[in-house]
């Protein structure tokens, strides 16, 4: 990603596939519907931009009334980002809260169990896969990278992501995401919702090993009315706190770190803000942006982390939204290192 953008990055006054890759135990999509086909009519409202997203892979000529799944794009063989977008498919077993995950390798001859220092953050499950495989001939255990795996599902089951990284590469590794929504939604044509819900993420690292997590808030606004080509969106991820394997806080240690970096004192970390601007979103209700922000230094303002963020809007009255968020920031006093966040949110037209 980037390192510098000329961006503006508005502070919020609120502080390839076609196939269902979500299978349950019994081969069903795990909650919800479809509602729709694909080439089916759109019944939201308003024109929706003009053009084209730059959609993720997956479903094609999607709807408003279609269910729409996205994966990770597949990463450039020579860069960092070449592991991303391998996986194609999860199977979740409620039988035994095992999760199973398609297409990457060494990540045990089992499905992932659920973690054990860390289980849950806030309404999402924790996976982790097997450390030991065996080899089915002599019997010899093999060892396997260190694979984490974060599952979402809305309250709803129409909408659910799924995220699976690893520290044990160089570089980022292989793993992805996958985000989507079962059955259609219809958008408002005119008004503005406001939107909240929990946020929860992997960290994985460039130029160093090492697997983490993170814990936050979404908040997300759109003003279905403006601008013309698209309805504008604000949001931001806060309140966020670092979590390492074995479920320690580590947020004041990282702090520590960018206080040194930044010769400036750091009490929190920096909400990660939706850039404003046209032409974000369409009518079948999918929101593709960028997100960064700024932290202070003794030389004024300097951006800190940026990348993108993808979602999906789901109900008869667009009552909620599932997506992933990733950016990338150099990790201070370490020189050729970076730090990538990985984290999906569903978020709620309630007071929730």
């Amino acid at each position: 990603m980037a390192r510098a953008r000329h961006a503006l990055w508005v502070l919020l006054l609120l502080a390839a596939c076609s196939g269902n890759p979500f299978v349950a135990e019994d081969g069903s999509t795990d909650g919800g519907t479809d509602g729709g086909t694909d080439g089916g009519t759109d019944d939201g409202g308003g024109d929706g931009i003009s053009g084209d997203l730059n959609y993720p892979p997956g479903t094609q000529n999607p709807t408003s009334s279609s269910r729409i799944i996205r994966y990770e794009p597949r990463g450039d063989a020579d860069d960092a980002d070449s592991g991303n977008g391998r996986v194609s498919s999860v199977n979740y077993d409620r039988a035994t809260d095992t999760f199973a995950v398609d297409g990457l390798a060494f990540d045990g001859d089992r499905p992932y169990r659920r973690g054990r220092a860390v289980s849950a953050i806030g309404p999402y499950a924790v996976y982790e896969a097997r450390l030991k495989a065996t080899d089915p001939l002599t019997g010899e255990e093999i060892n396997q990278f260190n694979h984490r795996a974060i599952y979402g599902v809305s309250r709803s089951g129409r909408t659910k992501f799924a995220i699976v990284r690893t520290g044990d590469y160089r570089t980022y590794g292989f793993g992805g995401f996958i985000y989507q929504r079962d059955g259609g939604v219809r958008l408002p044509r005119s008004g503005q919702a406001s939107y909240r819900g929990d946020y929860a993420a992997v960290r994985d690292f460039s130029g160093s090993g090492g697997v983490g997590f993170t814990q936050g808030r979404a908040v997300i606004d759109i003003d279905f009315d403006d601008f013309n080509d698209g309805a504008a969106v604000r949001g931001e991820i806060r309140n966020r706190r670092y979590i390492d394997l074995q479920g320690n806080d580590v947020t004041d240690a990282y702090l520590d770190l960018l206080s040194q970096d930044t010769e400036v004192g750091q009490s929190r970390l920096p909400v990660l803000l939706f850039k404003i601007g046209p032409g974000v979103m369409d009518r079948n209700g999918e929101i593709l942006g960028e997100v960064g922000n700024t932290v202070a230094t003794s030389d004024g303002p300097r951006e800190h982390e940026s990348g993108r963020y993808y979602a999906l809007m789901s109900g008869t009255n667009a009552e909620e939204i599932v997506g992933i968020v990733v950016s990338e920031a150099e990790y201070p006093t370490l020189d050729n290192v970076t730090m990538r966040e990985t984290g999906g949110f569903i978020v709620y037209r309630d007071s929730n």
